[in-house]
Formats: structure tokens, C-alpha cells, sequence
């Protein structure tokens, strides 16, 4: 294939990539195939003289996607979203055209310096600490790892490092296996499995601290097992808090599980794969506080964020804890500039050498939509759903409602007007407004593509969320009603 036919068979590509997401919702989201359907639909071997262009291209039809979980189907709720969006995809080809290896500043200046730029653009979108941030000169800094389990692994393995040299430093006959068999992390019981596959491929013990009512780590919970080890004589270094847990979206208490870690001397790795991207909404920033307690943050902008898989955004506040664990330099790889303080070399950052040029989906994404337009995006379920359900509600004419806005928030309001009415309207209210919710979700679920997902704390029923402002009326016979209700969609 040269350049001409590049040309015309990139752009049969793209046209076929365009007609099956224009279409994705006619093909089944779950393949109907048994292991090991597509070994006979193939050659045993490789071919000994080149096939066309169209003959790969029907296969891909014929042989591949039979066999593909179609995850941008309007019908696929499993699992977690994954972003896309055109953007994203251009920059992708671009990537594989450039096809460097950014292990280092000189292997590729521009896809190193774009990732610390694209990273402190980020990190200011969610109002991280400066702490964060690269900066001109700071002492933090993002990196795109490939997963949040790799942000994850990363930042115990090095954890692990600084609580042992800081060990062995007090006490130089310390052996690093003493040290090893004593050290212990902690997260809660609603933790992702790559938590605990972090402390197996660590060597650490992993405790889950128990989660409480709402499926939250609690200061009290995980006091308790600091102190029961402590005393048992083993040594807590490393605590994962969630905010969006994969199995109900719940967040740990940020604001009290961080001043223990940051009291005992304890790194602590914030989560947020799932739900992070919201929080460079204003109204959903409050979530992350307690961010400021953190040794290093994650999220995941491939789920939310209109940036394809593979981009999982980590930062720490410092770079040398980092560099300190990972940091290995053969001659082959040394260049000029990396003792001159003013580069960054992202091969110390993380577990492989090689790296993509993933910083240019980011680019070309916050680029072409704009912080507002990634919040419109974030929002769409939020305000855009409200309107609509408040004009399914009022045109049913079963109820009557009126809207307010809360910090630019578009919420449905539901006043107790009439003395007569009783407990039961409200009840028969509420059930005939999520029957119309349900029917909205379904609606749009179809339209968009995709489920709309929203983080909410302590949320662990599908559908609406209710948000319940309580002033209860006063007591009276039967009229023990709630006087207010704020209804709003996420």
C-alpha cells in the first residue's frame, strides 16, 4: 500500500467507521458465538502472497463482528461506559502516523511536553491543589497510565519504596523483606478487584475495611484497623478511597478518611475511575473535596470524558516519590537534558518503557468541545433530562409542576400547596413521576447510544434520583406529609 492508496482506503475506512457507529444500535450488543468460534474462519496459517483491501474488509464484516460486544450500543449497560467521540478517533490516527515511542524527552519532545501540559489543563478543569500541577517548576505532576490498575499498582509499589528506605534509614540493619512481611494497605470492602490484585502483585497484605450503610469507608472503621495492627506490630503505608465504586457508584468519606492518613504518616490514592470526570462541573466539584489529603489522584477520562480508551489520568504531588521507585537509567536511554531539571522522562512514571502519543486525544478533544462544551456533556443527563420530564409531567396534566434553578442547576420543584392533601398524594406523585422518568430514560437511552449514568453519592437504586428536601408540616390527624421535594436526574 503506498501513499494514493492510503488515501483512498483511509477514507473507506473512516466512512465505514462512521456508518457502524451511525448504526451500532441495528447489531445485537451481545455476539451470539461459542469459544473458540473463529479459529475455523481463518486460515491455520498466515497467507503466503498479500489479500485485497476488500477481502480484509468483508472478513472484518463477516468474521469479526459477529464476535464483537458492541460497547457503544444504545443496549449495552454492562460493565462501565467507555468514552468516544470523532475527536478522539482523528487524534488516534495521528498517533499511529507519528508512531513514536515516548519514553523520554528526547525520544519525542512534543509527546512528552503535551502530556505534562494536557495533564495540568485537566487538573485545573477539576480545581485539583496546585500541589498537582507541573507547573513552570512544581513538584507534582500528571501522567497518562494506561488503567486506573495500573495508576493504582503504580502508586503502591511506590508507597512501598518510600515507607521501606524511610524504614531502613531509621534502622540500617532493616532487611527489606523485615519490612515487606509487616507492611499493610487498606481500602474498602466496595474497592475494585484491582485494588487487591495491586497488594498480590505488591506482596503486601490488603485489608477491606468494612463499608458502612451507604457503602462508604469511614474514619471510625478504618481507625479501628489501624490501630488492631498497629498494635499487633505491623505496618499500615498505603490507603485506596473510592469515589464512584463499580458496584453502586457510592463514595468514601474523603474528608474523614484523609486526616488519618495525612496524621499517620499513611499514602493515600484516590480512585474516582468511574465518576471523576463530573467533577469539572461546578455543582459536582464538592464530591472530590478532601482531594487536598491525597498523595495521588485517578480518574479515568476514557469512561467519561469523550477521550477513547486508553487514557487514565494520574497525578501525584510529588514526582520524586515516582521517579524515586521506578527510576532506572542505561546508557542507551540517557540523553543530554535529564539531569537539567527543566524535563520530564515519563518511562520513571510508570510500569513499561514505551508509551503513545495518547496526550494528542486530549488535545484535539478539550480542544474542539471546550471546557463548556465537555460540561454541557457531563450535564446532558442533568439539566437536559429535567426539561423534558418536566414537560412529560405537566403535559399529562395528572400533576402540575414548576421548575426552579440551584447554582445554575435546572430542578424540578414540588411544593405542598393544598391543605388537603395527605402522605398518599405525595406517594401516588412520586410513583407517577418516576414512571415518567423511566419512560424518559428509555426514550433517550435509544437516541444518545449510550446509558445515562451519573454519579451520586450513597445512589444505589436505578432511575432518578431523588433528592428529598424534608420540612415536615405540622402534625395534624393523617397530614404527616413531606413538605418539599427537590426532584433531579443524574
Amino acid at each position: 500500500m503506498n501513499a494514493s492508496d492510503f488515501r483512498r482506503r483511509g477514507k473507506e475506512m473512516v466512512d465505514y467507521m462512521a456508518d457502524y457507529l451511525e448504526g451500532i444500535e441495528g447489531r445485537q450488543v451481545y455476539p451470539d458465538v461459542q469459544p473458540g468460534y473463529l479459529r475455523p474462519l481463518i486460515p491455520a496459517t498466515a497467507p503466503q502472497e498479500p489479500d485485497t483491501f476488500e477481502d480484509i474488509l468483508q472478513d472484518v464484516e463477516k468474521i469479526i463482528m459477529p464476535g464483537v460486544t458492541h460497547w457503544h450500543s444504545p443496549y449495552f449497560f454492562a460493565y462501565f461506559p467507555t468514552a468516544s467521540s470523532y475527536p478522539a478517533m482523528l487524534a488516534d490516527m495521528l498517533c499511529g502516523a507519528i508512531g513514536c515511542i515516548g519514553f523520554s524527552w528526547a525520544a519525542s519532545p512534543a509527546c512528552t511536553e503535551l502530556e505534562t501540559v494536557m495533564m495540568d489543563w485537566l487538573g485545573k478543569m477539576l480545581q485539583l491543589p496546585e500541589a498537582f500541577l507541573a507547573g513552570e517548576a512544581g513538584e507534582g505532576g500528571g501522567v497518562i497510565q494506561g488503567s486506573a490498575s495500573e495508576a493504582t499498582l503504580v502508586a503502591l509499589l511506590a508507597a512501598r519504596t518510600k515507607v521501606t528506605r524511610r524504614l531502613q534509614a531509621a534502622s540500617p540493619g532493616l532487611t527489606q523483606g523485615a519490612v515487606l512481611e509487616k507492611l499493610v494497605a487498606y481500602a474498602s470492602d466496595q474497592a475494585h478487584s484491582s485494588v487487591e490484585r495491586a497488594g498480590l502483585i505488591g506482596g503486601v497484605k490488603l485489608k477491606a475495611i468494612p463499608s458502612d450503610g451507604k457503602f462508604a469507608m469511614r474514619a471510625s472503621a478504618l481507625q479501628e484497623a489501624l490501630e488492631r495492627d498497629k498494635a499487633a506490630g505491623l505496618i499500615p503505608f498505603f490507603v485506596v478511597a473510592t469515589l464512584g465504586t463499580t458496584s453502586c457508584c457510592s463514595f468514601d468519606n474523603l474528608l474523614e478518611v484523609g486526616p488519618i492518613c495525612h496524621e499517620e504518616d499513611i499514602w493515600l490514592h484516590v480512585d474516582a475511575a468511574y465518576a471523576g470526570s463530573a467533577f469539572i462541573c461546578p455543582e459536582f466539584r464538592h464530591l472530590l473535596n478532601g482531594v487536598e489529603f491525597a498523595d495521588s489522584f485517578n480518574f479515568n477520562p476514557h469512561k467519561w470524558l469523550l477521550v477513547n480508551f486508553d487514557c487514565s489520568a494520574m497525578w501525584v504531588k510529588r514526582r520524586t516519590d515516582l521517579t524515586g521507585a521506578f527510576k532506572l537509567d542505561p546508557v542507551y536511554l540517557k540523553h543530554s537534558h535529564q539531569g537539567s531539571g527543566l524535563i520530564t522522562d515519563y518511562r520513571h512514571w510508570q510500569l513499561p518503557l514505551g508509551r503513545r502519543f495518547r496526550s494528542l486525544k486530549m488535545w484535539f478533544v478539550f480542544r474542539m468541545y471546550g471546557v463548556k462544551g465537555l460540561q454541557a456533556y457531563i450535564r446532558k443527563g442533568s439539566d437536559g433530562l429535567n426539561e423534558a420530564l418536566l414537560e412529560r409531567i405537566n403535559s399529562a396534566r395528572k400533576i402540575h409542576l414548576v421548575p426552579c434553578r440551584l447554582r445554575g442547576q435546572f430542578v424540578l420543584r414540588f411544593a405542598i400547596c393544598s391543605r388537603k392533601v395527605e402522605s398518599g398524594h405525595v406517594r401516588l406523585a412520586w410513583e407517577h413521576i418516576r414512571g415518567l422518568a423511566a419512560e424518559l430514560l428509555a426514550a433517550e437511552e435509544g437516541k444518545a447510544g449510550r446509558p445515562h449514568c451519573r454519579p451520586c453519592t450513597g445512589a444505589t437504586e436505578q432511575g432518578p434520583r431523588l433528592q428529598k428536601w424534608t420540612e415536615r408540616m405540622p402534625r395534624g390527624g393523617s397530614r404527616n406529609v413531606e413538605r418539599g421535594l427537590l426532584c433531579t436526574l443524574f
